[in-house]
């Protein structure tokens, strides 16, 4: 079920209802009730699938507890590994299989030798990227004997299929949400409020800013050889705001709506195109993920400690296995790779925690200094983001190749050949774009872009949400267009 559906408009308030009703202070029942309204969220899209979701919580449950009756370390392990060779099967082969087919046939090709390539027509199903790492940290932390297992198996199941964030995340921490089934809940006006106010712009982000750059993204990009280099240009900077729109706007969306439940997930974006250098970005953009792999893999491999040789090597690994969780295709695998170089140079020279407060703190404009790391770091991310959206990496340098010409230089044109129906015009979609980055600029030290303090007038409060209101229901594309995560 999407978020931005008329399902779910219908979905969300009938759960919210039914939830304060009935359920909220009856603990087994509550988790009961979330199990169900989770299944039937999940299972609108497949039903079918939902049997992963089950097995992978099974799993994950049975471990758990099996690790901490077991008595010797090697049995421990038996049931870790167990846990991750599930999580990782049901991961390998739905989203990988054919991937690996493909390129070992092309290998043996390579060399002359010939065998019959068989694929299979593989439905990837909606957020297994994510709901098969929540699961398996918490089986490793249980492991690493920082939690302990839960003997409710009901609060469990809930815990890993939560709706508001089981399709696209954030990928939760058991240490963090799963106590959160244990105790009744009583509703809080003030989290409820501010949790509308968060979906309110989450869908700002993604019906107004994602759903219209998009648009223009999808013709440049599938058109680029017939567009000179600033109308690339701008289809690079389109995606950008695309991507982040879309994907802080679904996080958004999840947290404000677990907040009317009386639960508080993690953050997962941070302003994170304030950032003044590419460490920097990497703590504010998709923050579960980064902090998912920093804990289980980055670390492990030792981190930022030894010699330098280790710390590029860690840095790859991370990066380009990070790069690889998006996608079976070798142009997310180059997308991890520029970013480890772009990181590998801030790391070494230990700049990477240089820059942990928030930009410009306490000011309203940021200094000369700051607008150039910020357009600097904005710039090469937007380098990056080429070759995370183009089809193939051949493609990805031609695109570049072709920005990075002298026809950089020539006004930029947008081609209306294709058919799109009624368009929001170019220049609204850079004035709205200009609206997103002011407002979340003077926010920047703030949860969300339309976080109010008590001390804030409510004709501000109220003037600020009819105006985003008024700009959804104008400007608004209501295609129900997926989100782009949920390809992941």
């Amino acid at each position: 079920m999407l978020f931005n559906s008329l399902e779910f408009a219908i979905f969300l308030p009938l759960v919210f209802v039914l939830y304060w009703a009935f359920f909220a202070e009856k603990i087994k029942s509550r988790n009961i009730f979330f199990i169900v309204v989770s299944y039937i969220f999940y299972g609108w899209w497949d039903w079918r699938f939902l049997f992963l979701i089950i097995i992978s919580s099974f799993v994950d449950y049975y471990v758990g507890n099996k690790i901490v009756a077991s008595k010797s370390k090697k049995s421990k392990s038996y049931f870790l590994m167990l846990s991750i060779f599930v999580n990782l099967g049901f991961l390998m082969f739905f989203k990988y299989f054919n991937f690996f087919i493909d390129n070992f046939h092309d290998a043996f090709s390579f060399f002359g030798m010939q065998f019959n390539k068989r694929t299979l027509n593989i439905v990837l199903p909606v957020g297994i990227s994510f709901y098969t790492f929540q699961t398996m940290s918490y089986s490793i932390d249980v492991y690493r004997e920082k939690l302990k297992p839960t003997k409710d198996i009901f609060s469990f199941f809930a815990y890993v299929s939560f709706f508001p964030q089981l399709v696209a995340g954030p990928i939760e921490r058991a240490v963090n949400l799963l106590p959160q089934f244990y105790k009744p809940h009583k509703f809080n006006y003030s989290e409820a409020a501010d949790g509308m106010r968060q979906i309110l712009w989450g869908f700002f982000k993604k019906i107004v800013i994602a759903d219209n750059a998009a648009v223009f993204v999808n013709d440049i990009f599938s058109n680029y050889t017939d567009y000179n280099g600033s109308t690339l240009l701008i289809g690079g900077f389109f995606f950008a705001f695309q991507i982040y729109g879309d994907f802080s706007g679904y996080s958004d969306i999840a947290i404000g709506t677990a907040r009317l439940f009386g639960f508080k997930l993690m953050r997962n974006f941070a302003f994170p195109y304030f950032s003044r250098d590419i460490a920097e970005f990497w703590r504010r953009w998709h923050i579960s993920l980064s902090s998912w792999f920093k804990d289980y893999l980055y670390i492990p491999l030792g981190g930022s400690r030894g010699t330098k040789a280790k710390i590029i090597r860690n840095t790859f690994i991370i990066f380009v296995v990070s790069g690889f969780w998006h996608g079976a295709n070798w142009t997310f695998i180059a997308w991890g790779a520029i970013n480890a170089m772009y990181f590998i140079p801030v790391s070494l020279r230990k700049k990477n925690r240089k820059n942990i407060d928030v930009v410009a703190k306490g000011k309203i404009l940021p200094n000369i200094k700051e607008i150039f790391q910020i357009g600097f770091t904005f710039f090469i991310t937007i380098i990056a983001w080429v070759f995370f959206r183009a089809d193939s990496i051949k493609m990805a340098f031609d695109y570049l190749k072709r920005v990075f010409s002298k026809s950089l230089l020539s006004a930029p044109h947008i081609g209306y050949s294709f058919d799109i129906g009624q368009v929001v015009p170019i220049y609204m979609v850079f004035l709205l774009i200009f609206i997103l980055v002011f407002v979340e600029w003077f926010q920047r030290d703030k949860q969300h872009g339309l976080e109010f303090s008590e001390k804030t007038k409510p004709i501000v409060r109220y003037a600020a949400y009819f105006i985003v209101l008024f700009l959804i229901v104008l400007f608004g594309n209501f295609s129900k267009t997926e989100f782009i995560y949920f390809a992941f």
